[in-house]
């Protein structure tokens, strides 16, 4: 069992039930991040709106920062419920 295994998230239903929600998750982080460049690019066209446009590009970083992160705890996640699994196979002697 390692992480970023594409077995990992097939394993069982609950598997791939997380593995869709965190996909759902970094989707919707991916698109605010892209928001917020895209809106802070065209902010920048006009100078009375230069501080929201870097707060913009402020704020699109973070997300982008975000990203992996949510990918790591997804896998993490998904590690620890096959580990899980296999005490519970252990423990019903299979």
């Amino acid at each position: 069992m390692k992480l970023f295994h594409h077995a990992n998230r097939e394993r069982n239903a609950d598997t791939r039930r997380v593995y869709a929600l965190f996909e759902i998750v970094y989707t919707a982080v991916d698109f605010a991040a892209a928001l917020c460049f895209t809106v802070g690019s065209v902010l920048f066209f006009f100078p009375v709106y230069e501080i929201p446009a870097v707060w913009l590009f402020t704020a699109g970083s973070v997300f982008f920062m975000a990203k992996p992160t949510i990918r790591l705890i997804r896998e993490i996640k998904l590690y620890r419920m096959g580990k899980l699994d296999r005490l519970v196979h252990r423990a019903e002697g299979e």
